[in-house]
């Protein structure tokens, strides 16, 4: 199992020269990949949206975010050989073709190194701030990659379906990596297995409780074969939300991936045995790093301790 890092993308430390830092550490330590996410608004009063929010206020960590795409061509000129990855872009929130152009480009500033993870979302509100129905958004998703597979294939380009057409046209330039950068479809609903299969290149989870593991490998492989993929090259990667403790969390019903450094590491053994492709470190998603009120160096602190404390061997 490959690991990975999130860059600091979320809150006070999500700074140019943080990013540069922990993006050229996880390079010299041997990390495989580095990772950010997506978030375009912070509603005040946000609709029941939020998959655990319950109608309450989203997590502190979301009330600012960075771009991306913006992000990754920042640390693709700090770095030679890690991977960049997006876990996730929305990607409807922009129309096929421009996003098609914006990472053909990333894949050529960071020569081939782009991963694309990208999924329906769950925001009501930004979808309504994108000018966009929440309605028909899987059936929407399905178009789009469809869209892009077109607009990264061969010359002259063409594409006419309900939501995106492009009239027979030249899309260049193309990405570095040919046929495309490899797609992993993210999202929690059933569909997404059946759209990771036969419309991406790989799978890209949340955060996957433990035991969920195994039969979600077990579903995407055999949906891989089913559309004729083979299951063995077909890429499983899981975000890992690590909150660290100065000591061990006692309880059968302890998160994954929280507790002492031992604790951590002994997680990190147990998502390796369950079969993942890659699993990749996420830090922001913890409020006393990622929110606007953190101490950044406090943050950078532990974010380089993580980095050194649960390298790649």
């Amino acid at each position: 199992m490959q690991l990975g890092f999130c860059l600091p993308f979320a809150g006070s430390w999500a700074t140019p020269d943080n990013q540069v830092t922990v993006a050229r550490r996880a390079e010299e330590l041997g990390y495989s990949s580095l990772w950010v996410a997506q978030r375009l608004v912070y509603p005040v009063e946000p609709r029941n949206d939020y998959p655990s929010a319950l109608g309450q206020p989203w997590p502190a960590p979301f009330e600012q975010v960075v771009d991306p795409i913006v992000t990754l061509a920042h640390v693709a000129g700090a770095t030679e050989r890690i991977r960049l990855g997006t876990a996730t872009l929305i990607a409807a929130y922009v129309p096929p073709v421009v996003l098609a152009k914006q990472l053909a480009t990333l894949d050529l500033v960071c020569d081939g190194r782009l991963d694309v993870g990208l999924s329906v979302g769950w925001s009501q509100d930004e979808y309504e701030a994108c000018g966009l129905p929440f309605k028909e958004r899987g059936a929407r998703l399905d178009e789009y990659l469809r869209c892009l597979q077109a607009l990264w294939g061969d010359d002259p380009v063409e594409f006419s379906g309900r939501f995106y057409s492009v009239p027979r046209s030249l899309f260049r330039p193309k990405p570095r990596q040919r046929p495309r950068p490899p797609i992993l479809v993210g999202g929690y609903a059933g569909a997404t297995v059946r759209r990771a299969a036969t419309l991406g290149d790989g799978y890209l989870g949340g955060n996957v409780p433990l035991a969920r593991v195994v039969p979600l490998v077990e579903e995407l492989r055999a949906a891989a074969a089913a559309a004729g993929r083979d299951p063995g090259s077909f890429r499983i990667v899981c975000r890992g939300a690590v909150r660290l403790f100065d000591e061990p969390l006692e309880g059968d019903d302890r998160r994954p991936l929280w507790g002492s450094l031992d604790q951590v590491e002994a997680d990190v053994a147990r998502y390796r045995d369950a079969g993942l492709d890659e699993l990749f470190f996420e830090l922001n998603f913890d409020p006393t790093i990622g929110s606007v009120d953190a101490d950044a160096k406090a943050s950078m602190a532990t974010a380089l301790h993580l980095l050194e404390a649960l390298a790649p061997t």
